[in-house]
């Protein structure tokens, strides 16, 4: 560990921050994940699932709203695609991997149902105010449609294609393509008002981060690198760079330092982790380093006002306070399971796995008190309000409600 400390030692936000210490965890086996580069496949350790035990008293938290079938045929569905859905306060939008397009109320009723041509890859991207729906396809096509109609308003052509929804703001969208390019497009005509080149290294995980808000200025993009990247919305001018994850060995698995997991910011503080084993707070004020933890993940962090929770590539589900990073419980009764992003939901937490559960954990005790079932694997889990969506690898679109 010395010697690795030695080689780690960086600066992190700009000239003023402290220098800190970054923590390496050893690569393990990842059911959910596929590793690209080269041409080369990667055959991953193969670890059973965890037996679910049956719960005593389940409590009843979430409650069915409607659940619909957005279709899957033509596509890949060992093909790990987070394909989230769009929401409004009115409508759900969402995208099946074979390329329907679909909107719903928030009843569950079919309002418009149009194939784009071809598989989908980004998910859906809404921006309310001016009713527009955003996907991307596996050719790298970027589409614009009317959420009230379901007519196309524009197509571009990227290099790459695009694997997460993109970031709609101040007449924005802003993608992070798989070939290393983040692109700014205009929301009114689709054309390209910039491009930023990031480094892409020889192999990585086959996903990427969606993008995401520092303020409302700024979007911060992670890449395959292991960096995070704060870019003018506007401009695509980079205003800083600096590196979170770092991996350490002597092949090129061993190196992989992706951070794929969608970089989180709230209250003045920015959390992160990597596919390579940091999990970092940074205060924002004054641009020091809170924290760094040995905690490896492909997925999303959640909050709560003293938490972060993260659920690692083992299946682990582990909450730290976000200011110290003391680990103040963890499970493991999910254990290679596959699981989706954490999502707060009331006081409780909420997590998917690859049989369609979702599982529901009270936080103080760090103990499951309910489940939910849906068709499919899951890949993400969203919250809006007092709603749950998941969208199953299967095409099944489902929408829970908060029971108390």
């Amino acid at each position: 560990m010395t010697e690795l400390n030695a080689r780690i030692r960086q600066t992190v936000f700009g000239t003023n921050s402290i220098k800190t210490t970054l923590l390496y965890s050893a690569l393990i086996g990842v059911l959910a994940t596929q590793v690209v580069g080269c041409n080369r496949g990667i055959k991953p350790e193969v670890h059973e699932p965890a037996k679910l035990i049956k719960l005593a008293q389940p409590e009843t938290v979430l409650q069915p709203t409607f659940s619909v079938d957005v279709g899957n045929s033509k596509a890949n569905k060992k093909d790990p695609l987070d394909m989230q859905v769009g929401f409004g306060r009115s409508r759900l939008v969402a995208a099946s991997r074979g390329g329907t397009l679909s909107a719903f109320d928030l009843a569950g009723k079919r309002l418009w149902s149009i194939d784009v041509g071809e598989p989908v890859t980004g998910g859906v991207a809404y921006d309310e105010a001016s009713q527009t729906a955003v996907i991307s396809t596996r050719s790298g096509k970027v589409m614009a449609f009317d959420a009230q109609t379901g007519q196309r308003r524009w197509q571009q052509q990227l290099s790459g294609s695009v694997l997460t929804p993109a970031l709609i703001k101040n007449n924005r969208v802003v993608l992070s393509a798989n070939d290393g390019f983040l692109h700014g497009l205009s929301l009114q005509s689709g054309q390209s008002i910039w491009q930023f080149a990031t480094q892409v290294p020889a192999i990585s995980v086959r996903g990427s981060a969606q993008p995401t808000l520092l303020d409302n200025d700024t979007a911060l993009l992670a890449t395959a690198d292991g960096r995070i990247h704060a870019i003018s919305i506007e401009s695509g001018i980079p205003l800083w760079s600096r590196r979170i994850g770092l991996g350490v060995g002597s092949s090129e698995i061993e190196r992989m330092s992706d951070v794929d997991a969608k970089p989180v910011v709230d209250n003045n503080q920015l959390f992160a982790i990597s596919y390579s084993g940091q999990l970092i707070g940074v205060d924002l004020s004054s641009r020091q380093i809170m924290f760094v933890n040995e905690a490896a993940s492909i997925r999303s962090l959640a909050l709560t006002s003293n938490l972060v929770i993260a659920t690692t590539l083992e299946g682990d589900i582990r909450a730290y306070n976000r200011n110290s990073g003391e680990l103040v419980w963890q499970s493991d009764a999910l254990a290679y399971r596959q699981l989706t992003n954490p999502v707060m939901l009331g006081n409780y937490l909420a997590v998917g796995d690859l049989e369609g559960i979702v599982h529901i954990f009270d936080m103080n005790s760090g103990e499951i008190v309910s489940r939910v079932q849906t068709k499919g694997a899951l890949t993400s889990l969203q919250v809006a309000g007092n709603l749950l969506m998941t969208q199953s690898t299967s095409g099944q679109v489902t929408v829970w409600q908060l029971a108390r």
